[in-house]
């Protein structure tokens, strides 16, 4: 039988020598091919010129680079694969290279015949010469990869058969000819969204050149317009795909005869080229010599009204895409037809899009169409199909009720989206049975219910704001191929189920905004190998408690715990994270001082730790090797925590920073000189701590939009370097002890600000003039300082606060940023709504005058405080044309007169203050007047009346100054005459005693004055008889 340990030995060498064969023939990991020093030196000098976020070149190390990854080998190097996502929706993730240029050292791999740079950012840089002298090359792809060119270098590509240069900056480019005549070998040729025109291709618009190869043109998203170039039509033969999308054909009178003369072409393009019906007439085209056209895509025109019905006699058409015209009636049925695209159009039915009719059809795509609700479970609406061949289903966007059980019957759908539908209802289980789904989209709807169980396919399912209740299913850890979970803003409650853990494709998983509870441990994230991003915040019952040595075995991305509960102390588990872009743990009940490790790790991007306990100084702030960009906005939140001492100079190394929020801690000494570094800081927030010393002049110098330093102990005056910073929205330095005078500059260069906040300091001197060029401000507040002089009059001429013209808050990245105003009297604080606030604070000053009546124009103010001034005069009487007031304060001051009826017209009005003035005559009534009923708001004026005052007025209408008059007067006339009465008893007093006691006293004047008393009366007694008898006589005679 021979020796069975030599045929042993021959089968184990046989095997051997089989496995050798088939993995040298297969060429399995490059294992026979060694690639050279001189190509090895020249990837690593690449490597090494280009920065790498999310370690795309990680594998290049080692000194065999035929195994690094992107790179192929044959006997050199042929093939580099370094696409990246630079402009798509996952260049969050980081997953391109940067760099100022594509490195020369390239140059070196000689037999490249596949390059592919594309979805890098090279930051406008031109394309290398170098690429030109590679001759073997025959693959070319650096479309999206931020690049600028003149297309000199492509005359040396001789080998040349596909070229894509989309997104490539080629305006202008003097060389446009040399691709489309020096490559005599292309075939395939993407020129999309390159900014070409018809004066950058105008030398050869009419040429004759035959360009016998080029198969596949994609000239779209460029600005050309008119007749189609000449040049179009020398290769017209032999073109199978064209895609002309954004060239405006309305004026084309050539198109007709172009299409004509492409028995090719199987795949056209004319999306948003302003077609309407009749350019599509059978009159102006004759469909059967598109006979051969299998794709169409017609997106973005002008066509109208009922279905076209040529398109039926297209019987080689597979994908036929209309969206975005004004279509109205049902769909006939196309047999032959694969993929419908009718979004965007004005389908009243969702009948209409042939749901039922289209046996055939695999994709339907019909969002954005304001389908009305209707009963489509109906049998009207279900057509004789044994079954249907569709396998995705778009009416996102559409208004269609409830999903129909219906949808059931849909067995080999692989994707459904119905997202922003206005659904109700629960989730029909009849969709946890489709077997091959692998995509669901149910979001932004108001869907009730519990989560049904759903079979193991799926890939992707959202659900998220909805109405969904209940809990988080066992099963989804049946769910092997998810890699995305969103469940946020919901109702569920409960915990969330450890069989989670087991997803070990999932890389989304978001189960913020609900409420759920329960304690989350290692066992959750047991074999998520691949998450990368998760966000469980605003969960307030869920507690996060993981040992102190736990290693996760995944490296995220995101990671959002906000009120959330984590256990005591910063976690551990983050000191191996090293990929993180965002992290966000603020009101999660973290306490005690930041760990010595975070300082070690890399800079995080997006790092928000406000709202916690934390305590000790900000030295320990992540601050190791400098981060690579991820897409986030660069901040710093560690608002209302305990931090102390003073701000670290370490953080003048974030020069990407964009909002700094350090408010609300203990921090104490001065800002740092070095923060001038930070020169893209578009938002210093350091509020409410134990600052002090000046303002430093650097802090004008970087590019601020929103400055907050009150609250501290700073002193000094403003410095003139504010004024550098034109796009200034928010100065506020209230509540600190600044002095000096405030500025002209603020109002002359400030011209953007909406809220100027000089609260509670030492300013002196008067309210410039100059603030009325602040057209945009809606708050102005220098309340509580030493101002004096009179209220400038052009304050009335605010824009903002007379129409709302102003520019409104901006950007504030969702973040909890606020302002603090006294407003109806108490002292309050606005955050979300406060660009919604317009009030002018001019109390506790020394200002002087009358009230300006233009600041009545002030339509858009909602609070006017001028109290604890001196200010004198009137009431303005057209106070009632401010209809916004919501607060009015103008105690505390010298006004007089009545109060004016207008008042009553101020509809809004809830706080009003106008105690402690010299205000008379009645207290008006009516309308809002009469729910202000505390007396407190006019006490102090002592000619006032009527309620809700004490004192009546006694007739109606009479003024309370007029009766007082008129008691004055009586009382003066009563006087008078007492005093008349006594001055006659005086002067009888004195004549009468005067002359009796003279007579008692002295006889012998008293017999001297009885002598001449007896003969004045003899005198007086013998006057009279004689005139008498003389009379008598006179009377006798004329008798006679």
């Amino acid at each position: 039988m021979g020796n069975p340990t030599g045929l042993g030995l021959h089968l184990i060498l046989l095997c051997a020598f089989f496995v050798a064969t088939i993995d040298t023939c297969s060429g399995f990991g490059n294992t026979s091919v060694v690639c050279s020093e001189k190509e090895r030196v020249a990837l690593l000098k690449f490597k090494h010129s280009v920065e790498d976020p999310s370690g795309m070149l990680s594998t290049w190390v080692g000194d065999d680079c035929c195994m690094w990854g992107g790179i192929h080998c044959d006997t050199t190097i042929e093939s580099l694969h370094l696409r990246g996502c630079w402009g798509s929706q996952d260049m969050d993730d980081g997953c391109y290279l940067s760099g100022n240029e594509v490195n020369s050292s390239l140059e070196e791999l000689r037999h490249l015949k596949y390059l592919d740079l594309s979805g890098n950012d090279f930051r406008w840089s031109p394309i290398p010469k170098f690429i030109g002298s590679m001759k073997q090359l025959t693959y070319l792809n650096l479309s999206n990869a931020v690049f600028q060119d003149d297309m000199a270098w492509t005359s040396g590509l001789s080998s040349l058969e596909h070229l894509d240069l989309s997104l490539v900056d080629l305006g202008g480019a003097q060389n446009m000819d040399m691709v489309f005549y020096m490559v005599p070998s292309l075939k395939e040729l993407s020129l999309s969204d390159c900014g070409l025109s018809n004066a950058d291709i105008g030398h050869f618009l009419n040429s004759s050149r035959i360009l016998p190869n080029i198969r596949h043109l994609d000239l779209s998203l460029n600005s050309f317009q008119g007749p189609l170039p000449g040049f179009l039509q020398n290769m017209s033969s032999s073109l199978t795909f064209l895609n002309l999308s954004y060239f405006n054909l309305s004026l084309s009178w050539n198109l007709a005869n172009f299409l004509g003369m492409m028995p090719s072409l199987s795949q056209l393009h004319l999306s948003y080229c302003g077609l309407d019906k009749t350019h599509l007439s059978s009159s102006r085209l004759n469909f059967t010599t598109l006979s051969t056209i299998e794709h169409l895509v017609l997106r973005g025109n002008s066509i109208e009204g009922p279905f076209p019905s040529f398109f039926t006699n297209m019987t080689s058409l597979r994908v036929l895409d209309l969206s975005e015209n004004m279509l109205n009636s049902s769909v006939p049925i196309m047999p032959n037809l694969l993929e419908l695209y009718l979004s965007s159009n004005q389908f009243k039915q969702i009948g209409d899009v042939g749901i039922w009719r289209q046996c055939h059809l695999r994709q339907l795509h019909a969002s954005n169409n304001h389908f009305e609700i209707e009963t489509i479970n109906s049998p009207k609406n279900l057509s004789g199909c044994s079954q249907y061949a569709l396998e995705w289903l778009d009416l996102s966007r559409c208004s269609i009720g409830i999903i129909p059980e219906s949808f059931g019957r849909l067995a080999n759908l692989r994707g459904i989206d119905i997202s922003s539908s206005k659904l109700t209802g629960l989730i029909p289980k009849s969709l946890g049975r489709l077997r091959f789904l692998e995509v669901l989209d149910l979001s932004n709807n108001q869907l009730s219910g519990p989560i049904p169980t759903f079979l193991g396919n799926l890939s992707k399912l959202d659900l998220s704001n909805n109405q969904l209740n209940g809990s988080i299913p066992e099963s989804f850890g049946n769910l092997a191929a998810l890699t995305y979970l969103d469940l946020r803003s919901n109702q569920l409650t409960g915990p969330i189920p450890t069989s989670i853990g087991q997803l070990s494709k999932l890389h989304y998983l978001d189960s913020s905004n609900n409420f759920l509870g329960g304690v989350v441990s290692e066992a959750h994230f047991a074999n998520l190998s691949m998450l990368k991003y998760l966000d469980a915040s605003s969960n307030t019952m869920l507690t996060f408690n993981v040992s102190r040595e736990w290693a996760p075995p995944f490296q995220l991305i995101t990671l959002r715990l906000s009120s959330c509960n984590i256990v005591t102390e910063f976690p551990k588990w983050l000191r191996n994270q090293r990929k993180l872009g965002s992290l966000e743990l603020s009101n999660s009940t973290i306490s005690g001082p930041l760990p010595t490790w975070l300082r070690k790790i890399p800079i995080i991007p997006f790092l928000d730790l406000s709202h916690n306990k934390l305590t000790g100084p900000l030295a320990n702030l992540p601050n190791g090797e400098t981060y690579s960009p991820y897409g986030f906005v660069p901040v710093l939140f560690l608002k209302n925590n305990l931090f102390n001492e003073s701000i670290p100079s370490s953080l003048c190394r974030r020069t990407d920073l964009e909002y700094l929020d350090l408010s609300r801690n203990r921090l104490t000494g001065e800002i740092p000189k070095c923060l001038e570094n930070l020169q893209g800081l578009y938002a210093m927030i350091l509020s409410s701590n134990r600052l002090s010393g000046g303002i430093p002049s650097s802090v004008g110098l970087n590019s601020l939009i929103r400055l907050k330093l009150n609250d501290n102990n700073f002193v000094g005056e403003l410095p003139r370097e504010l004024g550098n910073l034109p796009d200034l929205n928010i100065l506020d330095v209230g509540d600190n002890k600044l002095c000096g005078n405030v500025p002209e500059w603020v109002g002359e260069k400030l011209t953007d600000l909406i809220v100027l906040r000089l609260h509670k300091n030492n300013f002196t001197g008067r309210i410039p003039e100059t603030l009325c060029k602040a057209s945009n401000l809606q708050i102005l507040d220098v309340a509580h300082n030493n101002l004096e002089g009179h209220i400038p009059r052009c304050l009335g001429e605010l824009n903002a606060m007379v129409n709302s013209s102003g520019y409104g808050a901006g950007d504030s990245y969702e973040h909890d940023e606020n302002v603090d105003q006294v407003m109806k009297g108490i002292d309050l604080e606005y955050s979300k709504t406060w660009d919604l606030v317009y009030n002018m604070d001019l109390s506790s000053n020394q200002l002087v005058g009358e009230i300006p009546v233009e600041l009545t124009a002030l339509s858009m103010l909602g609070g006017l405080n001028l109290s604890n001034n001196h200010l004198n005069g009137h009431i303005p009487n057209n106070i009632g044309n401010m209809m916004k007031l919501e607060s009015l304060d103008l105690s505390g001051n010298e006004l007089v007169g009545v109060i004016p009826q207008s008042m009553a017209d101020l509809t809004f009005l809830s706080h009003l203050n106008l105690s402690h003035n010299n205000l008379s005559g009645r207290i008006p009534t009516g309308r809002q007047l009469q729910t202000l009923i505390d007396p407190s708001i006019y006490e102090g004026n002592k000619y006032l009346c009527g309620p809700p005052s004490p004192r009546n007025c006694s007739n109606p209408g009479e003024d309370p100054t007029t009766k007082s008059k008129k008691k004055q007067g009586t009382t003066d006339e009563k006087t008078e005459l007492s005093l008349f009465y006594l001055d006659i008893i005086c002067g009888f007093a004195t004549g009468f005693w005067g002359v009796i006691g003279v007579l008692l006293f002295k006889k012998q004047w008293r017999q001297k004055i009885y002598m001449f008393a007896e003969e004045a009366m003899d005198k007086i007694y013998v006057a009279v008889a004689v005139m008498v008898r003389v009379t008598k006589i006179k009377g006798g005679r004329e008798a006679t």
